[in-house]
């Protein structure tokens, strides 16, 4: 029985992952934003219920807090919250922290709670991050990360995931040899999930194939010990170039950890 914190879990994927976890007997923290369907979450599958807005990076720092204080231990990340395309036409949005939305959600959240949350992590004999990325990637401008020269929602949405898997494949390298996995998946694509409707985009895929896909870097014990790795499904894919490439992924980290620093002391 594992110890599993799971984002976004309150629609779409997060909460047929939670579903199905508790029904494997499995202790879960769920997170949501909307109070009413992370209580339903939380009713239906036994579940520590925590609300926060992952556009705050102080909510996130509180979600990690009050995370810790449920477990003493957690196996297992499931950084799964996000922000899709948003709908047609849609301008640019910015968090409370006024950075653009997509990367705030998408990447910043996902560092940050990652990072206060590895301790806890640390105590698990063995413990996995798993980052829902997507195959749709757009290379990064280091110079314009808020996207304020021009904007548009897919493009916003593909660098944010193009940023977290960079940032998976980082931790594997830092966490190596210690028990601690980070992994990163497309679990399916244009699922009929609530960010796909809201996009008007039809959809492709079932639910059910991009929830296989999640719980199979959840649970499986073929994955023990497997890091840094990017899976298209349900088989190992490659990223775009990119994300492997160290100099880029090194000031980037650069650059997020002064977003990070800049907001915690204003």
């Amino acid at each position: 029985m594992a110890n599993i914190l799971i984002t976004g879990a309150s629609d779409g994927l997060g909460r047929a992952l939670a579903t199905e976890l508790a029904r494997a007997g499995h202790q879960l923290i769920v997170h949501g934003r909307d109070p009413a369907r992370l209580a339903a979450v939380a009713d239906e599958t036994g579940a520590v219920a925590i609300r926060a807005d992952l556009s705050s990076l102080d909510e996130v720092r509180g979600l990690a807090a009050r995370a810790a204080e449920h477990t003493n231990r957690l196996d297992v990340l499931v950084n799964n919250a996000g922000v899709g395309f948003g709908a047609p036409g849609a301008g640019r949005e910015l968090s409370r922290d006024g950075y653009e939305l997509r990367f705030a959600v998408n990447y910043l959240a996902p560092y940050l709670l990652t990072r206060l949350l590895l301790p806890v992590l640390h105590r698990a004999a063995s413990a996995r991050i798993v980052n829902v990325a997507s195959v749709g990637q757009r290379p990064i401008e280091l110079d314009d990360l808020m996207m304020e020269r021009e904007y548009d929602g897919v493009e916003a949405y593909r660098r944010s995931k193009l940023a977290l898997i960079a940032h998976t494949f980082d931790l594997a390298d830092e966490l190596a040899g210690t028990g601690v996995t980070a992994n990163c998946l497309h679990p399916a694509s244009l699922m009929p999930t609530t960010m796909v409707h809201e996009s008007r985009y039809g959809t492709i895929d079932s639910l059910e194939q991009g929830l296989q896909a999640t719980l199979r870097l959840v649970a499986d014990p073929d994955l023990d010990g497997v890091t840094g790795r990017y899976f298209n499904g349900m088989r190992v894919g490659r990223a775009l170039d990119q994300a492997y490439d160290l100099v880029f992924r090194a000031r980037l980290r650069e650059r997020t950890e002064a977003l990070l620093s800049t907001r915690q002391s204003s």
